[in-house]
């Protein structure tokens, strides 16, 4: 790519991002689009409609900047949680680091780069000059300027580490202080219990009871057996869309008759469609009855067990309680609201079945998008689209044509084709068999980063022959050569992928393109929301955090390579610090969190950066003539995985588990707490399956107050 096609694709997205950025500061003002972008607020109430009219609702402002960053971290956390504040911290890590990055990379590596004669290019043209002349591509073999670099990929490891270490320190002290100051939670006291053996004596209920009354007496409280409900939730699911059809249908606006005909709304009698909803509402519930009396006998081989005290459900996790081990296996229950209940209705085959097809699901799908990232491929080589397509050559002989196509085309379609992953990935992590949301949200979130590091990274790198050498793989010695003949190349495809995915992507976040035109049409065919459909959107972790550290992984990678990338993305994370702050203050609302489990994956995705930038530099310093550059780097990787191995021992099990420690100091605290013995009261149906929980909820439409299944039978 020459440097006038990455102009041409700055401008025509600076452009876009000053086009989204203006037009929302002004239609952040309508109130016709409060629920569009200040959602979060509407919900709490928090929001003060001004209903007058008044010149500066049509003026852009830059008032909602000020508020963004004036959102100090306390008030983040005490808003959207803690991994609201994981979320910011990682832009703020990677401010630091690429600030530092950009610094030595803009005024120390890029003039040697620039200064070099290894290609031989022409100076006198600069805006056809190519972008391999601000790269390492660009320095003479065997120079010793070859040096500064090599001092630059040791100096920058070091300090990329030491910002690692303390951004670990500081996330753990707020997980440790958002631990002490929180009020008793359930899943503190709850254990979730697997693998109970089954018994001819007696079922599952009496069997936990038996079992933890006698090998936990002093601090076991109670227990709820799971139940098969996925017929009944699938029932409650369909019951509440008719209820919300015979809401609408009486809304004030719809007070007139809507009458259809009877068989498939073409013939027969004209019947109401209020009655015909009532009619099919009224069988779901006769349905659900005869369901719920037949799940008395349905249980799983799984409870969810409680304990008086956080150190007697701590002691149950961590301790084997049989001799078979996989039999009672334990582990920590999710908040209640967390639960995800239709993994608990597989059995045991069922869910090992669904690991499989997942895992093959994931390896078809990442073959798959090979795909486009082939026709990328052929879209940053006009040569190669010219012989594909030769009835095109005139018109990709304009510039302005082949500068689009070169410069913004290529990353904008894989933009395109990616943007259809995370809910794949949601989805195939919801199948997988996790017990939780948050635990779907941390494995949808992981196999994004991987699939993305994969396809984006990899596949764009080693497309070509070096793909298709499948000896590599039997020859370790050559991947750091092949890797530094590859990387380099791809510089100023990558330089174009920031530009045009994160700098857009993140105006786009800031204006809601989709719900503002979905909130259009409906003000445009007066279609009313009713109170109880009105959801207030969670931020998208498993598709965000990827984005971010995969930038993260190219800034890394190309800090010594092709340090012009730099400054593109210090932009990207600036925009991304404000924007966010904004979406997390206005928009988004937390329903259930980590606990801050998301920094690990930040911290290993770092590592896996570092690693892989240092068998680049291996490999780049013995293609340049260097070798002794190349094998004084090799202790590098080995310090770093050093480096690795102590955090992971000196923080990693604070996050998975806290310290007895933090558990008794808690625990003494609530012995003077007056509200304890309630909440261990309710501790008791904490767990107990929604589908099973009384539902006065469809009664209304009937003018009734009696449940449709009523919790004690159960």
């Amino acid at each position: 790519m020459i440097l006038s096609a990455l102009l041409t694709s700055v401008g025509i997205n600076f452009g876009l991002c000053l086009i989204f950025f203006t037009l929302y500061s002004i239609l952040r003002k309508q109130p016709g689009n409060i629920n569009v972008y200040a959602p979060r607020l509407v919900a709490e109430g928090k929001f003060q409609q001004i209903d007058h009219f008044n010149l500066e609702r049509l003026l852009p402002s830059t008032s909602w900047v000020r508020s963004a960053w004036n959102l100090s971290e306390e008030e983040l956390l005490s808003i959207s949680g803690l991994d609201a504040v994981v979320f910011m911290r990682i832009f703020i890590f990677s401010l630091k680091v690429f600030a530092f990055a950009g610094f030595v990379g803009v005024f120390v590596l890029l003039p040697v780069n620039y200064l070099g004669n290894q290609l031989d290019l022409d100076f006198s043209d600069l805006p056809n000059k190519s972008l391999d002349s601000f790269s390492i591509s660009n320095v003479n073999n065997g120079s010793n300027w070859l040096w500064i670099h090599f001092c630059a990929v040791y100096f920058f490891t070091g300090v990329v580490c030491l910002f690692l270490y303390f951004e670990y320190g500081y996330i753990l002290s707020k997980r440790i202080q958002c631990f002490y100051l929180s009020k008793p939670q359930p899943h503190q006291f709850t254990l979730l219990v697997c693998g109970i053996p089954a018994s001819s004596r007696s079922n599952f209920n009496e069997s936990v009871e038996d079992f933890f009354k006698e090998y936990h007496p002093s601090t076991y409280l109670s227990h709820c057996v799971v139940r098969r409900t996925s017929k009944v939730r699938a029932l409650i699911n369909d019951a509440e869309k008719l209820y919300t059809k015979l809401a609408n249908l009486k809304s004030e606006k719809n007070q007139h008759k809507v009458q259809r005909r009877g068989f498939l709304g073409l013939f027969g009698a004209k019947v109401s469609l209020q009655e015909h909803y009532e009619k099919k509402l009224e069988d779901i519930e006769d349905n659900m009855r005869l369901e719920g009396s037949a799940l008395a006998g349905k249980e799983v081989p799984a409870a969810f067990v409680s304990f008086n005290s956080r150190l007697g459900a701590a002691l149950a996790l961590h301790i084997q309680q049989s001799i078979d081990p996989t039999e009672w296996v334990t582990e920590r229950a999710p908040e209640p609201h967390d639960v995800y209940w239709p993994f608990f209705s597989a059995s045991f085959i069922q869910s090992w079945i669904r690991k499989l097809m997942v895992y093959v699901t994931y390896i078809v799908l990442t073959v798959l998008f090979l795909i486009p990232v082939v026709v990328v491929q052929g879209l940053t080589h006009l040569e190669q689209l010219e012989t594909w397509f030769p009835f095109l050559k005139g018109i990709l002989s304009l510039t302005f044509v082949s500068q689009v196509i070169t410069g913004y085309l290529p990353s904008l379609i894989l933009q395109m084709f990616l943007s259809i992953v995370p809910p794949i990935m949601k989805m195939l992590s919801s199948i997988q068999g996790h017990i939780s949301l948050t635990k779907i949200e941390l494995s949808a979130c992981t196999k994004m980063l991987w699939f993305t590091i994969w396809n984006i990274f990899f596949a764009n790198v080693l497309s070509g022959s070096a793909f298709y050498q499948l000896s590599v793989l039997l020859e370790p010695k050559k991947i750091p050569t092949i890797l530094a003949e590859a990387v380099p190349a791809q510089a100023s495809f990558f330089i174009a992928y920031v530009v045009t995915s994160g700098w857009t992507s993140v105006s786009s976040e800031l204006f809601r393109l989709i719900p503002l035109i979905c909130s259009s049409v409906k003000r445009l065919f007066q279609v009313n929301d009713d109170d109880d459909t009105f959801k207030v959107p969670e931020i998208p972790y498993h598709s965000e955090i990827p984005r971010i550290l995969f930038f993260e992984l190219l800034g890394v990678v190309y800090f010594f390579l092709a340090p012009l990338m730099l400054p593109f993305l210090l932009v990207y994370y600036c925009l991304g610090y404000i924007v966010y702050r904004n979406q997390l203050l206005n928009v988004y609302a937390s329903k259930y969190g980590t606990g801050g489990n998301f920094w690990p994956l930040v911290h290993n995705s770092t590592i896996f950066s570092l690693l892989l930038m240092h068998i680049i530099a291996i490999g780049i310093f013995g293609l340049k003539k260097l070798p002794m550059a190349s094998y004084l780097t090799i202790p590098l990787p080995i310090l770093t995985l050093l480096f690795n191995a102590y955090c992971r021992k000196r923080f990693l099990p604070t996050f998975h588990n806290y310290p007895i420690e933090c558990l008794v100091k808690k625990d003494t605290e609530d012995q003077n707490d007056p509200s304890m013995a309630d909440f261990l009261d309710k501790l008791v149906t904490a767990y107990r399956d929604p589908a099973l929980m009384p539902i006065r909820y469809f009664g209304r439409i009937h003018g009734r107050s009696n449940p449709l299944l009523h919790s004690d039978e159960y």
